[in-house]
Parts: C-alpha cells; structure tokens; sequence
C-alpha cells in the first residue's frame, strides 16, 4: 500500500479528539478543579452557578461598603469660625 500523505505532514503531532458529549470545543477554556472541590459539583453548570452566586455576593458587599464607609472627620469643614 502506497502512501499518498506529502512528507510535510507530521501527524506524530497530531490530538487525538474525543467523540460525544465529553467533546470540547478549541475555543473554550478548561479549568481543572482538585479533587476535593469536584466532589461537591456534579457538573459544569453546579460549578458556574455557585460561582456567579460568589461573584453577586462580593459585588453586593464592595456596594454596601462603598455606602456604609465612615465619615471621614478630617475633611470636615470647620463652620464655628
């Protein structure tokens, strides 16, 4: 059998992809949780949800922060004289 395939080809560098649902798209980014932290989220959507839920809730305390901060008395103006 005769080897049709130009001699640029290097398919040694070639990935192997996998097939079905466990396929990936090339332009989403894979993050690798530990061990520990995979076992509490069945999947990639439990993983995004407890997130987006972290992200409101920092965003709600730099809020309430930024309106509970102390007043500055050093800018105070002084209006007894």
């Amino acid at each position: 059998m005769e080897d049709e395939l130009r001699s640029e080809y290097d398919l040694n560098s070639l990935r192997v992809r996998k097939l079905g649902p466990e396929r990936k798209s090339f332009g989403e980014t894979t993050i690798r949780l530990e061990p520990d932290v995979a076992e509490v989220f069945p999947n990639a959507d439990a993983v995004n949800e407890a997130l987006r839920f972290l992200i409101r809730i920092v965003q709600e305390k730099k809020v309430s922060t930024h309106i509970k901060q102390p007043h500055n008395f050093s800018e105070e103006v002084d209006e007894s004289s």
